[in-house]
């Protein structure tokens, strides 16, 4: 379990799913998964909120994620989406990430029904004694408006399989405090973009990125300066990043950043209802952050 802990590190895409007319876009995802991939990202999150997993199918999504393993052929470790807010429901797209050869999962807390920290442990307590497959917490309050305390992740973190957190607080206390309480082996995983230059020098291991999506190599670089301690470059590169992270969600995501994709040639500009394509104003600051990132 430790190597496969320690292998979940560094730029780690949060993968958005190609559409076009209505379905899944099977080669335009196998293609974004190798070009990740040759651009030096260090892993892949396939069927996470970037991808829009709450309008897929369980067909679909389970599909999404064994053309991910396919695609990947170990080269880098692929984190399936696997969370709900059913245990049930958590504990079977789990199972199939197991079977078709996942390295671990992202898990999410218990969107909409807000469950107590009681709640919160059992559900992933179940899950993890049920599926032997390393589990990486999603810790997300702003869309699943419960928080993982960071004395439940205690608790979670003596559970074998279950390794560490995605942060997508913004809290840079966070990770310093869950170090102390859950150890220093505890995968500590940043997810959210503009904060992981912070995140990282409390002590963070990598961060599951948007912005990856369509700044794979410059995300793939910060983050090894990061992890080698050259903060004085990861702070240049940050000042260029930055305009992106924030044109990433200047609408809800993923609409900004599915735009960002069809500029690039990666996927067509499709969204599942309720999510809708990005409006002008904001296609516009998104264009012009990847113009000053030289990206376009």
């Amino acid at each position: 379990m430790s190597s496969a802990r320690e292998r979940i590190r560094g730029s780690i895409p949060a993968l958005i799913t190609p559409f076009r007319d209505g379905k899944v876009d099977e080669a335009a995802f196998r293609k974004l998964v190798n070009w990740q991939i040759e651009q030096g990202s260090h892993g892949l999150v396939p069927c996470g909120t970037t991808g829009e997993s709450p309008t897929l199918s369980h067909e679909e999504d389970m599909r999404v994620v064994q053309i991910c393993v396919e695609e990947a052929r170990g080269r880098v470790p692929v984190i399936a989406g696997t969370g709900s807010n059913s245990t049930s429901e958590a504990l079977m797209l789990t199972r199939h990430a197991k079977a078709v050869g996942a390295d671990a999962v992202l898990s999410v807390t218990g969107y909409y029904n807000k469950p107590t920290q009681e709640g919160i442990y059992r559900h992933f307590a179940t899950i993890a004694e049920a599926v032997d497959i390393p589990i990486l917490l999603y810790n997300v309050p702003g869309r699943a408006i419960v928080d993982i305390s960071v004395e439940t992740m205690a608790r979670l973190s003596k559970i074998a399989n279950i390794v560490g957190v995605k942060d997508a607080t913004a809290n840079l206390a966070r990770p310093s405090r869950e170090r102390l309480a859950c150890g220093k082996e505890w995968r500590l995983i940043s997810g959210e973009d503009a904060t992981a230059l912070g995140y990282m020098a409390h002590g963070g291991h990598g961060c599951i990125s948007v912005t990856a999506n369509i700044a794979p190599k410059m995300c793939a670089e910060f983050q090894e300066a990061c992890m080698s301690g050259d903060y004085a470059s990861a702070l240049m590169m940050q000042d260029v990043l930055m305009p992106l992270h924030d044109a990433m969600f200047v609408e809800t995501s993923p609409a900004p950043v599915k735009y960002a994709a069809s500029l690039l040639g990666l996927c067509a500009d499709e969204l599942r209802s309720p999510m809708i394509p990005a409006a002008e104003k904001s296609r516009e600051t998104v264009k012009a952050a990847m113009k000053s990132a030289g990206l376009l």
